[in-house]
């Protein structure tokens, strides 16, 4: 079958590598992809939010399965858009519906799906310009830390973490007055929660899921989770720490009211889920929803799955998940990302990228890259992820560490402390 994805980072790479592996896939189109995806498949200049462009493409090149990768296409309908077009109603979306996609796309409507389920989470309140004074004394109600979260989508820059009540006020005011553009017309005001996160993904069909390996992204961009909140500087799989006894929490209070929830509110669901949770003295606590698998934690846990993943996507299309077995490898993979120096900041593009081909027992999903007259170059932040499988986390961190050091860009930065709070 011919399969179109849609994306063109390193989530999508290591979309891309899985898909084309598959014995159901004659052909992969990637829209609008990355040098390194044009290694599995046919790169078309798209951009994932062209929903009429899309459409053309899946005419012309009789695609029978959409997988969508970011998060931008689903909260602004494509899924939708397929049912509704008398010409593409019949190709397989993998990916929710627009409204279920607003568990991603408003943090104020994600807290309100966690409160009406019975799904725990931390203490929150949500406001905007119009009850700003509200916002502000509830703030000083909080005696921890405090947690500014822009309701819409901020490329996932839109969540601070206040020190003081002082800091909080400021940003809080600052937020609704456009720090974060549109993203920031509402803005969600929680508790600071004590504990250590991970992530948990599932691929669900509405009615029953599947759970993916878990695994633990590092946001920050400086060692010891220091600095400002970046996408993503690495991730280890699977979470040492989530044990069988953690993870029966997890499926029963947080993931099955999930799943019944999205059927109790009548919300069309036919794709991956992201749990992002915090564990607070051995109890798992919601923080956030993603509609979609997270970048980097994809690159960590796709090379983990060992089962062929279109089944998986067709099974799902058809809401015959439960007749499918999922088949996780027992290796440890860890992935460092090399970013542009100055990122998250301001950050030079266009660098030369050298030294990829030395890279041994790795894989390297290519991120923000580009093609300029036959020379691979940098074009984003986080521009390389380096992913490692081994016996042991130690090994497989040691392996991405060593290849994330043979690569070369100008300015090239990564953390080297991945995984270092799961090895103390």
């Amino acid at each position: 079958m011919n399969i179109l994805l849609l994306g063109g980072g390193g989530r999508e790479h290591a979309f891309a590598r899985s898909i084309a592996q598959s014995k159901l896939c004659s052909q992969l189109f990637i829209a609008p992809g990355n040098p390194g995806t044009a290694q599995h498949g046919k790169n078309i200049a798209i951009s994932a939010t062209d929903f009429d462009a899309i459409k053309k493409c899946c005419i012309e090149n009789k695609i029978e399965l959409v997988v969508v990768g970011p998060e931008d296409p689903l909260v602004n309908g494509i899924y939708d858009f397929f049912i509704a077009d008398g010409e593409l109603k019949n190709i397989p979306v993998i990916g929710p519906s627009k409204d279920a996609a607003q568990l991603e796309g408003s943090k104020a409507f994600a807290k309100e799906f966690m409160q009406r389920h019975s799904i725990p989470t931390a203490a929150y309140q949500s406001f905007d310009v119009n009850s700003l004074e509200q916002g502000v004394e509830f703030i000083r109600t909080l005696i921890t830390r405090v947690v500014l979260k822009a309701d819409g989508l901020a490329a996932g820059k839109g969540v601070l973490i206040c020190q003081t009540l002082e800091e909080a006020e400021e940003q809080f005011k600052e937020m609704l007055r456009g720090k974060f553009g549109a993203a920031s017309e509402r803005v969600v005001v929680e508790e600071f929660l004590h504990g250590i996160e991970m992530s948990v993904f599932v691929l669900t069909d509405g009615t029953n899921y599947l759970l993916l390996p878990t695994a633990k992204d590092y946001k920050r961009v400086g060692e010891g989770d220091t600095g400002l909140n970046t996408g993503g500087m690495g991730a280890i799989s699977p979470v040492p720490f989530a044990d069988e006894v953690l993870m029966k929490k997890i499926c029963i209070r947080i993931i099955q009211p999930t799943i019944d929830g999205l059927q109790q509110d009548k919300l069309v669901y036919k794709g991956f889920i992201y749990f992002g949770l915090m564990i607070v003295h051995g109890e798992p606590l919601m923080i956030e929803y993603n509609c979609r698998m997270g970048d980097p934690e994809t690159e960590a846990v796709l090379p983990r799955i060992e089962c062929d993943l279109v089944e998986l996507f067709m099974a799902t299309a058809n809401e015959k998940l439960i007749e499918k077995k999922i088949f996780i490898s027992d290796k440890h993979a860890a992935t460092v990302v090399l970013t542009s120096g100055g990122y998250p900041g301001l950050f030079e593009k266009g660098k030369k990228i050298t030294a990829i081909e030395s890279v041994e027992d790795s894989i390297v999903f290519q991120a923000g890259t580009k093609v300029n007259d036959g020379e691979l170059q940098t074009a984003g932040g986080r521009v390389l992820a380096v992913t490692s499988l081994a016996t042991t986390l130690e090994e497989a961190l040691k392996i991405s560490k060593t290849n994330a050091d043979k690569i070369q860009f100008n300015n090239k930065y990564f953390r080297t402390d991945i995984g270092f709070d799961v090895l103390k």
